[in-house]
């Protein structure tokens, strides 16, 4: 049996914990957020206009990626790239990937800052152009001792097309301007 005592300390209990949980929580995501940024500007594709559907999907997608291609280089582990890279970037990032793991050096993007156009978008809706301004700050380190760090800025060409669940990067192309 629960007496009225006990009931009040639950919601108490269950308050102060609601409570802890909504002040934690924003910091937590803001943190997490906070290391990658993306802007993307889908008001100029062509011949076709972006439906708000598939411009939230690219936006989710293309933030995934790339937070997901920092962990890979970061862990020397191409896991996180399964279903998020195909085609050239996919061998790209999994060369590099490889090359990392021979040489003992690890990678770690921070810091990122994706400026997206959508430049075009297929009548048939399966292919879209983006041109991504990024910029980073990348830490190459030997085992865990940090041998160098820079701030880099490039621009990207990117196809992406649509996989079963997702928008999937199938290109990723550095370009000295767009």
């Amino acid at each position: 049996m629960i007496s009225r005592r006990n009931l009040k300390f639950d919601r108490k209990e269950k308050l102060a914990t609601a409570v802890l949980f909504a002040l934690l929580l924003p910091g937590y995501l803001l943190s997490a957020d906070s290391a990658l940024q993306v802007a993307l500007d889908a008001s100029k594709a062509t011949p076709r206009a972006v439906e708000p559907l598939t411009e939230r999907s690219i936006f989710r997608d293309y933030k995934f990626a790339w937070t997901n291609v920092a962990q890979a280089m970061e862990t020397n582990s191409t896991v996180p790239l399964n279903g998020l890279l195909a085609g050239t970037a996919n061998s790209t990032f999994n060369g590099a990937i490889q090359s990392q793991q021979r040489s003992g050096l690890s990678s770690r993007y921070s810091n990122q800052n994706h400026k997206v156009e959508v430049v075009f978008y297929s009548p048939e809706g399966d292919v879209m152009e983006l041109h991504d301004t990024a910029e980073y700050d990348l830490e190459i380190f030997d085992g865990s001792k940090s041998i160098h760090q820079e701030h880099v800025a490039l621009h990207y060409v990117v196809l992406m097309s649509p996989g079963a669940d997702r928008w999937v990067i199938r290109q990723l192309q550095a370009v000295p301007h767009f």
